[in-house]
């Protein structure tokens, strides 16, 4: 016995120190692992806010720095556009009422058309820097552009409205004008049965400067009318948060029985400040929040400079 062990077999004893010496190395390790991935995380968040606001800081500068259209282009832009040959198309007169009134814009202007027409690609390159939206009741001609030019932001909404119920949609606002048709909201939530709830909620968040109504198409009974885009405009118009407290809002086909009567409604005629050819030129005044009806008289006589 003595001799084998002296021999060949060598005996080892493990102290208990030892084992706890490795397992505290294995948990220091896997502190260390997981201080490194928390960095990592923190490092990746951290970057990535940072490089989106510096992508919107450089939009912003590039925006700023990028010289206005001068007043040149923009005649020659009116001047080719109301000379084309479609039958469709605005007069001079009418579109330079909107290029004056995009000129007017201190800031780059929130410009907002309902209606994809002859002139979309003309009111893109007239607000020069600014943004500018078109709403349209065909999705697929809405699709259409966007792929077509894809500089052009558009968006579909489908009209709930039929022209022969006129008379009893403008007299349902009135009934609910204290509540659910207020002329002062936010419509993303509202129910009132003229305001257009189903656009993309950033929408409602913008000030909108300059707003054209040239849509939808259409002035048979069962077509939407522009009932809804008018009321929507309107309440767009006085519910300006920040930015410059007045809203240009024009409505063409103005001599239309349907627009006229809506427009006296709910963009008033105190407001109306020309109206010539087929264009209804209107100037609203961002409302107090307790507004409680549209306009300060329904018998106001039409501006002096209308015609």
């Amino acid at each position: 016995m003595k001799n084998n062990l002296t021999n060949g077999t060598k005996l080892i004893l493990l102290h208990p120190y030892i084992q706890k010496q490795g397992s505290s190395n294995r948990l220091w390790l896997l502190a260390f692992i997981s201080f490194l991935t928390l960095a990592f995380l923190v490092t990746l968040i951290y970057t990535r806010e940072s490089i989106t606001t510096t992508t919107s800081t450089v939009a912003a500068a590039v925006a700023a720095a990028s010289p206005p259209l001068s007043s040149a282009v923009a005649r020659a832009l009116v001047h080719y556009a109301s000379n084309s040959n479609s039958t469709d198309k605005m007069s001079h007169t009418d579109i330079k009422q909107i290029a004056d009134a995009l000129r007017q814009c201190s800031h780059p202007c929130n410009f907002l058309v309902f209606g994809l027409t002859h002139e979309t690609l003309l009111w893109k390159a007239l607000n020069h820097n600014g943004r500018t939206v078109f709403i349209d009741e065909n999705r697929y001609y809405a699709a259409y552009i966007e792929e077509k030019y894809p500089e052009i932001e558009a968006y579909d909404v489908q009209y709930a409205t039929k022209l022969s119920e006129m008379p009893d949609l403008i007299a349902a606002v009135k009934e609910q004008v204290r509540n659910e048709c207020r002329p002062v909201q936010n419509l993303l939530f509202s129910e009132c049965k003229l305001g257009l709830n189903d656009l993309p909620n950033q929408l409602y968040e913008v000030d909108w400067d300059v707003i054209l109504v040239d849509g939808p198409r259409g002035y048979w009974p069962e077509a939407p009318g522009r009932m809804a885009a008018i009321f929507t405009a309107a309440v767009l118009a006085r519910s300006k948060k920040g930015g410059n407290s007045k809203t240009h809002v024009f409505v063409h086909d103005f001599n239309m029985k349907v627009d006229r009567i809506t427009s006296d409604e709910f963009l008033c005629r105190e407001n109306l400040v020309k109206s010539k050819d087929m264009m209804g030129h209107f100037v609203l005044e961002r409302m107090d929040s307790n507004a409680a009806q549209f306009c300060r008289s329904s018998h106001t006589p039409p501006s002096s400079s209308s015609s």
